[in-house]
């Protein structure tokens, strides 16, 4: 009786253990990711943010999972900006395949209105919103064969099909207007409008760095459909699009980025270490009769 009792014992510390060990494994691994940040911002004197996605597929009960910029992140990273104090240089650590336009403005739009030094560091690659996110730096350092991408929007023609917003345009002009069907003349009204929106917002970011006529002809060839939405954006070519791109990337960013391993379980796609926020005095309540 002793025995059996043991054996079910055993089996039930090793069923919890087998539940707990995925928690217990990220507990640690994102322990240690904290204990990297810390040593970057103590040793460069930046406010250290990570937008970090993965986009391999995981499988959870066959259905493949994606991690892209989403409202969820652009709250975090809004957070973490708005209790930075304002002569603090905020380091934006960005890898990711891009995600929704609403949210990259709103991280980028931020970023750009923080008072302090922004720098916008891509270790691997920033493509579409993680690019626009980058476009809203002072300097973005990337490693010398990370990649940057272009900034077409791109349009839901039906339930989980995407085409460019240029080659909408593209098809109906070269159709004509009489010989398309009115949902691809809808499209095109919202693709002209798509485009028109990210081209003033690219030059928002861009025109006290290089001038509004050349923050026009970046904001130009990002959106209008030159390359293909995963063109890779070299080093060399950002440069020669006129964007502060510099090489050195500090080798922490790297140690970093070996602890955001591909895991089968959800992970925040941004970290950082919380700042208090700054204590107001509180206000003197006013008389009965004010």
């Amino acid at each position: 009786m002793q025995t059996v009792d043991i054996v079910g014992l055993l089996f039930w510390l090793l069923l919890l253990l087998l539940v707990l060990q995925p928690w217990l494994s990220y507990s640690r691994l994102q322990a240690a990711r904290m204990e990297l940040i810390k040593r970057i911002e103590r040793k460069y004197g930046w406010r250290v943010i990570t937008l970090i996605h993965r986009q391999e597929r995981v499988d959870f009960l066959g259905i493949p999972i994606y991690k892209f910029i989403d409202i969820d992140d652009s709250e975090a990273v809004l957070r973490a900006i708005r209790t930075t104090p304002p002569d603090k240089p905020i380091a934006l650590i960005v890898h990711t395949p891009g995600g929704l336009v609403l949210a990259a403005a709103q991280i980028a739009r931020a970023l750009k209105r923080h008072p302090g030094k922004k720098i916008v560091i891509v270790p691997h690659y920033a493509m579409s919103g993680g690019t626009l996110i980058a476009l809203a730096a002072d300097e973005i350092l990337m490693d010398p064969n990370a990649v940057l991408g272009p900034l077409d929007p791109q349009l839901s023609v039906e339930p989980g099909v995407t085409v460019p917003a240029p080659s909408i345009l593209r098809v109906v002009k070269e159709k004509g207007i009489t010989n398309v069907s009115d949902k691809l003349l809808i499209m095109a009204d919202i693709a002209e409008k798509a485009i028109r929106e990210v081209q003033e917002f690219i030059v928002e970011l861009l025109r006290d760095k290089m001038g509004l006529e050349k923050a026009r002809e970046v904001a130009r060839i990002l959106t209008e459909g030159r390359w293909t939405h995963d063109y890779p954006i070299t080093v060399e070519k950002a440069k020669e699009l006129g964007l502060p791109v510099k090489t050195e990337v500090p080798p922490e960013v790297y140690e970093l980025m070996e602890l955001y391993p591909q895991a089968p379980y959800n992970r925040p796609g941004v970290e950082y270490i919380p700042y208090q926020p700054a204590h107001h005095p509180p206000r003197q309540a006013q008389s009965a009769g004010s």
